[in-house]
């Protein structure tokens, strides 16, 4: 072993892994099912543990050290360092008083 070779990670540093379960359908429910899915733009899977955590939830036993599902697509942009939130469109111009636009057409 040479001082190069980085260190062994523990069980307690090592990043949790997603569990991986075999799941036996009858082929009618597995299709209304990945109907449902695709209606929502989630895969099956994605859908199973999306009604098992509602399930859970619902019957005041989903753990709290239950991650939230993992968003998809592309992350939210970061602001720089230093710099809050982008203001929300619209925030920095003036809108006139209502009904000051009725007053410019008579």
């Amino acid at each position: 072993m040479t001082d190069q070779t980085p260190p062994r990670r523990t069980p307690a540093s090592r990043p949790q892994q997603r569990k991986q379960m075999l799941l036996r359908l009858d082929p009618a429910v597995h299709d209304a099912l990945a109907r449902w899915a695709s209606d929502e733009l989630r895969s099956a899977n994605a859908q199973i543990e999306f009604l098992l955590r509602r399930a859970l939830a619902e019957a005041g036993r989903l753990p709290g050290a239950a991650r939230p599902i993992a968003r998809r697509g592309r992350p939210p942009k970061q602001p720089p360092e230093g710099q809050g939130p982008p203001p929300e469109p619209g925030a920095g111009t003036p809108r006139p008083p209502p009904g000051a636009d009725a007053q410019d057409t008579l």
